[in-house]
């Protein structure tokens, strides 16, 4: 199982949405409003690295108010 974070940066005033959205999608673990340079902290797993990336590319970045992301794949 591969895991991995992502931040978002969301647009103003919808970042409690997002993470509502997020909510039923298939893969990811948690979502939360965060503080700081990002709005948004997303959980994900998936079998591979590709059905992470294939979560962030089809579900994720085409929700509304989903602007800039950053993936970390965890290795350990």
């Amino acid at each position: 199982m591969v895991y991995a974070y992502t931040t978002v940066d969301a647009a103003t005033g919808t970042s409690e949405a997002v993470c509502e959205a997020l909510a039923d999608v298939e893969g990811v673990v948690d979502a939360h409003v965060i503080a700081g340079d990002f709005d948004v902290l997303i959980e994900l797993e998936g079998e591979t690295p590709h059905d992470v990336l294939e979560t962030m590319t089809s579900a994720i970045r085409p929700l509304e108010g989903v602007g800039t992301t950053r993936t970390y794949i965890c290795i350990d």
